[in-house]
Formats: structure tokens, sequence, C-alpha cells
């Protein structure tokens, strides 16, 4: 069958109507962990590690009160000797014969998290617009030869570059601190930002810069003025990208934080740690985690579209 003739069966109802249900079961095939994980965050500890699965269950925020609070276990008559609880979450605690015993990290990790994730994501997308300026209007000496040595340093895997970056925060006093985490993840992003960015100035006409300074217009003011309004799709899928991988990071998060500025990807595993395997705090930690990207996501989904076919139609 030729393409002409698969293009003509694709335009058919039938054949969108099969796309369509395509699109949807493998969307949900794919959405499955994520719907286990959420499910698993209001399981009680039981009903988490119960075989067969239970797919109907009693929801309890059990999960989320454990992952907020510290716990220990205390006998029942020391439970009751203490009177009634003065709150539903410590009700919940004490079915376990358990008290609260002060809040966790995990509030303090998550904004750790937050902070250094959109700042980076900011800085990377800021700096990465004027480069990628730079680099699509003016002349610049060797650009081939800067924008391959850029790319080339989001080709380094994090264990390559991790110790060396450790001596130096060492020296410069950036270990475990805000900035130096927020200036490491700038660094490793802007490679992305300005390739991606570039490739939207690129398909932006000279002619409509030109038209405004022949109106009076600095050329920075043509830039604020003409050029950043045509690039929000493209700053918003930058900005998307970048973020995911700041919120995501792992391996220097792990290296360079152990308390001030620790982010949450490294902390959630010590969950598993303290007071015992407790899966629905784990879920719970998890599902929050993905709330702040998942937002970010769907409030840029608009531009995130228009960014991701931007160019696809030449002019």
């Amino acid at each position: 069958m030729s393409i002409a003739a698969v293009s003509v069966v694709d335009a058919t109802p039938r054949g969108k109507i099969i796309a369509a249900v395509l699109v949807i079961g493998y969307a949900l095939i794919t959405m499955i962990p994520l719907i286990w994980i959420v499910a698993t965050s209001f399981k009680s500890p039981p009903d988490s590690i119960s075989y067969p699965p239970k797919v109907i269950f009693q929801p309890t925020l059990e999960g989320y009160v454990n992952l907020f609070t510290t716990r220990s276990r205390q006998t029942p008559e020391y439970i009751e000797s203490l009177g009634p609880p003065k709150t539903w979450y410590d009700a919940l605690v004490r079915e376990r014969n358990m008290i609260i015993t002060g809040p966790s990290r995990f509030a303090g990790r998550y904004m750790n998290s937050v902070i250094i994730g959109f700042g980076s994501t900011f800085l990377a997308v800021f700096l990465g617009t004027l480069a990628a300026y730079a680099f699509s209007r003016f002349r610049v000496p060797l650009k081939d030869d800067l924008l391959f040595f850029i790319l080339s340093t989001r080709m380094m895997p994090p264990v390559a570059v991790a110790i060396p970056i450790y001596l130096m925060y060492r020296e410069l006093g950036l270990n475990d601190t805000h900035l130096g985490m927020i200036l490491l993840y700038t660094a490793v992003n802007l490679s992305l930002s300005v390739w991606l960015l570039k490739g939207f100035v690129d398909e932006i006409p000279r002619e409509y810069e030109e038209a405004a300074v022949v109106d009076g217009y600095t050329r920075f003011q043509a830039f604020v003025k003409v050029v950043l309004p045509q690039m929000r799709a493209g700053i918003a899928a930058t900005a998307i990208f970048c973020l995911i991988f700041a919120w995501n990071e792992y391996a220097f998060a792990l290296l360079l934080t152990s308390g001030t500025a620790q982010t949450a990807p490294p902390f959630i595993p010590i969950i598993i740690g303290e007071g015992g395997l407790d899966w629905p705090a784990v879920a719970a930690g998890t599902t929050l985690f993905l709330v702040p990207v998942v937002v970010f996501t769907v409030l840029l989904r608009k531009q995130l579209l228009r960014g991701i076919t931007f160019g696809a139609v030449r002019r």
C-alpha cells in the first residue's frame, strides 16, 4: 500500500476513530503507573502491601500525615494516658499505637526543589534568550564552534564532572547552598536553552525588526517589543524542559547537598529508611513531587503546543 493510499485511509471517519482509540489506549496504559502511585498514597499501610492488590479500598490521608510528621511507637497504655487526641491527624496516627513527635523534613526539601528548580529555569531561559538572539542576528566570530562547545557541555555525564564541581564548590563555599545549585542547574540547562531558542529566533523574519527600526525603535526595543512576543511559545516550551531537568535531577543534588539546600529527589528514598517501609508515605511524596511540574505544564500547554509546531510550515 502506497503512502498516498495510507493517507486516504487515515483520513476516513473510520480511520480517525481507530487512531483515536489507539491514542487513548496508549495514553491510559502509560498513565497506569501514575494512577497506581496516586491511589497508593491514599491507602493505609496494610492495604498498600495486600495481595492481591486492592483496587477498592477505604481512602485515608495517613500516607500524607506520615510524610509530613515524625512518629514513635508507644504502648496503648501510654497513648491512653495522653488523653483524647487534639487533631484529626493525631487521632489517625494513634490508631497505629504511635504518637507524633514533630514535623518531618519533607516540607523544607520540597521548598528547596521549588526555589532551585524555578530559579534555575528562569536564569537558563533568560540567558538563553539573549544568547540565542545574539547567535541568530549578529555576526559572532567562530559561531559554529561556540555553538558546538555549548552543546558539548550537555553531553558530559554528571559522574564525569561531579568530583571537580564538588571540590570547586567546597573552595567557594557553595556546597549545600541554594545559589550553588541554581548556578549549576543553570549552566547545565543553558545549552538546551540556547539551541532550542535559537531555532525559534531563526524562524522569525528579520523584516519585522527592520520595520520597527525604521519606525524609530532601537535594536533593543525591537527585540523586546517585536521578537520576544513571537518567542513566547518557544520560551514556554524551553522553560518546561529546563524545569523538568532541574526538578528531577538526582546525582548533583545527592553529592552537593545534605541539609540546607537538599532537594526532594535525594530525600524521598530516605523516607523508606525512616521508621520502616511506608509505601503510602513514599507514594504521597512522589505524588506531591509531580504536582508543580504538572501544573506548570498545564498552565503553559497552549504555548507548548505552539512551540512544538513552530516552524513546521515554512514561510
